[in-house]
Protein backbone atom coordinates (compact mmCIF):
# COMPACT_ATOMS: atom_id res chain seq x y z
CA UNK A 1 0.00 0.00 0.00
CA UNK A 2 1.67 3.49 -1.38
CA UNK A 3 1.27 6.11 1.23
CA UNK A 4 -1.18 7.92 -0.87
CA UNK A 5 -4.37 5.57 -2.24
CA UNK A 6 -6.77 6.21 -4.71
CA UNK A 7 -9.75 6.77 -2.55
CA UNK A 8 -13.98 7.05 -3.37
CA UNK A 9 -14.44 8.95 -6.42
CA UNK A 10 -10.71 9.25 -7.27
CA UNK A 11 -9.81 11.32 -4.51
CA UNK A 12 -6.57 10.66 -2.63
CA UNK A 13 -5.93 9.50 0.91
CA UNK A 14 -3.12 9.04 3.70
CA UNK A 15 -1.06 10.91 5.67
CA UNK A 16 -0.82 13.39 3.44
CA UNK A 17 -4.62 14.59 3.82
CA UNK A 18 -4.13 17.10 6.18
CA UNK A 19 -1.39 18.88 4.69
CA UNK A 20 -3.51 18.43 1.42
CA UNK A 21 -6.29 20.35 3.81
CA UNK A 22 -4.34 22.57 5.15
CA UNK A 23 -2.83 23.61 1.83
CA UNK A 24 -6.17 23.91 0.02
CA UNK A 25 -7.15 26.19 2.87
CA UNK A 26 -4.44 28.11 2.78
CA UNK A 27 -5.19 29.16 -0.92
CA UNK A 28 -8.95 29.00 -0.72
CA UNK A 29 -9.75 31.21 2.29
CA UNK A 30 -6.74 34.01 1.37
CA UNK A 31 -8.04 34.33 -2.35
CA UNK A 32 -12.07 34.24 -2.02
CA UNK A 33 -12.52 34.59 2.27
CA UNK A 34 -13.19 31.65 5.02
CA UNK A 35 -16.92 32.31 4.49
CA UNK A 36 -17.64 31.79 0.73
CA UNK A 37 -15.69 28.80 1.23
CA UNK A 38 -17.40 25.54 1.61
CA UNK A 39 -16.12 22.61 3.15
CA UNK A 40 -17.20 20.15 -0.49
CA UNK A 41 -15.01 23.09 -2.29
CA UNK A 42 -12.36 22.56 0.40
CA UNK A 43 -12.52 18.89 -0.03
CA UNK A 44 -12.57 18.95 -3.72
CA UNK A 45 -9.38 21.03 -3.98
CA UNK A 46 -7.62 18.65 -0.96
CA UNK A 47 -8.60 15.68 -2.92
CA UNK A 48 -10.02 14.15 0.26
CA UNK A 49 -13.63 12.71 0.73
CA UNK A 50 -15.32 15.05 3.60
CA UNK A 51 -15.29 11.91 5.83
CA UNK A 52 -11.33 12.05 5.79
CA UNK A 53 -11.04 16.03 6.28
CA UNK A 54 -13.49 15.43 9.44
CA UNK A 55 -11.02 12.46 10.57
CA UNK A 56 -8.69 15.46 10.87
CA UNK A 57 -10.74 18.60 11.58
CA UNK A 58 -13.89 18.23 13.16
CA UNK A 59 -15.34 21.10 12.55
CA UNK A 60 -14.86 24.00 10.09
CA UNK A 61 -13.84 26.10 13.09
CA UNK A 62 -11.02 23.83 13.72
CA UNK A 63 -9.37 24.18 10.42
CA UNK A 64 -9.76 27.91 10.22
CA UNK A 65 -7.93 28.09 13.71
CA UNK A 66 -4.98 25.28 12.62
CA UNK A 67 -5.07 27.35 8.97
CA UNK A 68 -3.93 30.63 11.51
CA UNK A 69 -1.47 28.74 13.50
CA UNK A 70 0.23 27.46 10.54
CA UNK A 71 1.23 30.98 9.09
CA UNK A 72 3.43 32.34 11.94
CA UNK A 73 3.54 29.25 14.53
CA UNK A 74 6.85 30.78 15.95
CA UNK A 75 5.82 34.86 16.19
CA UNK A 76 8.10 36.61 13.49
CA UNK A 77 11.51 34.48 14.75
CA UNK A 78 12.77 36.18 11.48
CA UNK A 79 13.08 39.55 12.96
CA UNK A 80 13.03 38.67 16.63
CA UNK A 81 15.29 36.18 16.95
CA UNK A 82 18.21 37.72 14.79
CA UNK A 83 21.89 38.26 16.01
CA UNK A 84 22.74 40.80 13.58
CA UNK A 85 21.05 43.77 14.35
CA UNK A 86 20.91 45.77 17.67
CA UNK A 87 17.17 45.43 19.32
CA UNK A 88 16.82 48.87 17.97
CA UNK A 89 17.72 47.57 14.33
CA UNK A 90 15.08 44.58 15.25
CA UNK A 91 11.97 46.65 15.91
CA UNK A 92 12.31 48.66 12.11
CA UNK A 93 13.05 45.32 10.61
CA UNK A 94 9.09 44.51 12.14
CA UNK A 95 8.22 46.39 9.25
CA UNK A 96 10.89 45.21 6.44
CA UNK A 97 7.48 43.76 4.74
CA UNK A 98 7.28 42.37 1.50
CA UNK A 99 5.12 44.60 -1.49
CA UNK A 100 3.32 41.26 -1.83
CA UNK A 101 2.37 40.25 1.40
CA UNK A 102 -1.65 40.30 1.45
CA UNK A 103 -3.75 41.70 4.69
CA UNK A 104 -2.70 40.15 8.04
CA UNK A 105 -4.76 36.63 8.14
CA UNK A 106 -5.40 37.25 11.60
CA UNK A 107 -7.22 40.81 10.89
CA UNK A 108 -8.84 39.27 8.00
CA UNK A 109 -10.12 36.74 10.01
CA UNK A 110 -11.24 38.31 12.96
CA UNK A 111 -13.16 40.75 10.61
CA UNK A 112 -14.90 38.13 8.55
CA UNK A 113 -16.05 35.64 11.35
CA UNK A 114 -18.21 38.39 13.73
CA UNK A 115 -17.42 35.91 16.49
CA UNK A 116 -14.63 36.76 19.11
CA UNK A 117 -15.58 33.49 21.21
CA UNK A 118 -14.84 31.61 17.29
CA UNK A 119 -11.55 29.39 17.83
CA UNK A 120 -10.16 31.69 15.35
CA UNK A 121 -10.64 34.55 16.53
CA UNK A 122 -9.03 34.02 19.90
CA UNK A 123 -6.35 32.28 18.60
CA UNK A 124 -5.93 36.03 16.11
CA UNK A 125 -6.32 37.69 19.73
CA UNK A 126 -3.14 35.80 21.11
CA UNK A 127 -1.32 36.15 18.41
CA UNK A 128 -1.33 39.79 18.49
CA UNK A 129 -1.34 39.67 21.55
CA UNK A 130 2.38 37.58 21.03
CA UNK A 131 3.53 40.37 18.43
CA UNK A 132 3.19 43.22 21.02
CA UNK A 133 4.91 41.10 23.71
CA UNK A 134 7.83 40.18 21.37
CA UNK A 135 8.04 43.92 20.75
CA UNK A 136 8.05 45.12 24.05
CA UNK A 137 10.44 43.12 24.75
CA UNK A 138 12.84 43.83 21.97
CA UNK A 139 12.04 47.69 23.10
CA UNK A 140 13.26 46.78 26.81
CA UNK A 141 16.67 45.40 25.17
CA UNK A 142 16.66 48.72 23.63
CA UNK A 143 16.97 51.36 26.39
CA UNK A 144 12.80 52.26 25.99
CA UNK A 145 11.66 54.45 28.97
CA UNK A 146 8.12 53.03 28.58
CA UNK A 147 8.93 49.73 26.43
CA UNK A 148 4.85 48.24 26.96
CA UNK A 149 3.75 51.81 25.45
CA UNK A 150 6.15 51.36 22.59
CA UNK A 151 5.19 47.35 22.22
CA UNK A 152 1.89 48.30 21.50
CA UNK A 153 2.36 51.42 19.60
CA UNK A 154 4.34 49.02 17.03
CA UNK A 155 2.05 46.65 17.19
CA UNK A 156 -0.79 49.17 15.79
CA UNK A 157 1.49 50.54 13.31
CA UNK A 158 1.86 47.35 11.89
CA UNK A 159 -1.51 46.57 11.58
CA UNK A 160 -2.62 49.71 10.28
CA UNK A 161 0.16 49.62 7.40
CA UNK A 162 -1.36 46.03 6.95
CA UNK A 163 -4.56 47.22 6.77
CA UNK A 164 -3.88 50.40 4.44
CA UNK A 165 -1.74 48.40 2.30
CA UNK A 166 -4.88 46.22 1.54
CA UNK A 167 -7.42 48.70 0.81
CA UNK A 168 -5.76 50.62 -1.31
CA UNK A 169 -3.50 48.33 -2.83
CA UNK A 170 -0.52 50.24 -2.43
CA UNK A 171 2.68 49.37 -0.14
CA UNK A 172 2.50 51.29 3.44
CA UNK A 173 5.06 49.50 5.29
CA UNK A 174 8.09 51.85 4.23
CA UNK A 175 5.60 55.06 5.53
CA UNK A 176 4.88 53.41 8.54
CA UNK A 177 8.58 52.15 9.38
CA UNK A 178 9.45 55.99 8.86
CA UNK A 179 6.99 56.96 11.45
CA UNK A 180 8.14 53.53 13.41
CA UNK A 181 11.83 55.15 13.56
CA UNK A 182 10.38 58.74 15.30
CA UNK A 183 8.47 56.45 17.77
CA UNK A 184 11.56 54.23 18.92
CA UNK A 185 13.86 57.75 18.53
CA UNK A 186 11.31 59.33 21.02
CA UNK A 187 11.30 56.20 23.19
CA UNK A 188 14.95 55.31 23.53
CA UNK A 189 17.32 57.72 25.48
CA UNK A 190 20.09 59.13 23.34
CA UNK A 191 22.72 57.58 25.80
CA UNK A 192 21.48 53.86 24.63
CA UNK A 193 24.00 52.36 23.13
CA UNK A 194 23.51 51.71 19.15
CA UNK A 195 25.60 49.65 16.65
CA UNK A 196 26.71 51.99 13.51
CA UNK A 197 24.32 51.60 10.93
CA UNK A 198 21.24 51.56 13.06
CA UNK A 199 19.89 54.52 11.54
CA UNK A 200 18.92 52.28 8.79
CA UNK A 201 17.47 50.00 11.06
CA UNK A 202 17.68 46.90 9.07
CA UNK A 203 18.65 48.32 5.78
CA UNK A 204 20.10 46.11 3.16
CA UNK A 205 19.15 42.84 4.84
CA UNK A 206 16.41 40.71 2.84
CA UNK A 207 12.99 41.23 3.46
CA UNK A 208 11.61 39.22 5.96
CA UNK A 209 8.82 37.10 5.01
CA UNK A 210 6.02 37.11 7.23
CA UNK A 211 2.49 36.17 6.09
CA UNK A 212 0.49 38.03 9.05
CA UNK A 213 1.50 41.49 9.31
Amino acid sequence: MTELEKGPQGRRRGRGARERILGASQQLFRDQGINRTGMDQLCAAAQVSKRTAYQHFPSKDELVAEYLRRFDPDVMPGVFDRTDLTPRGRLLAAFEIPASTPLCPYIAAAVELHDPEHPASQYARDYKTAIAARLTETAHEAGAIDPEQLGEQLALLLDGAAARTRVLNRESFSTAAAIAAVLIDNAIPASSPRRPGDDRGAAGSAPVPVEGR
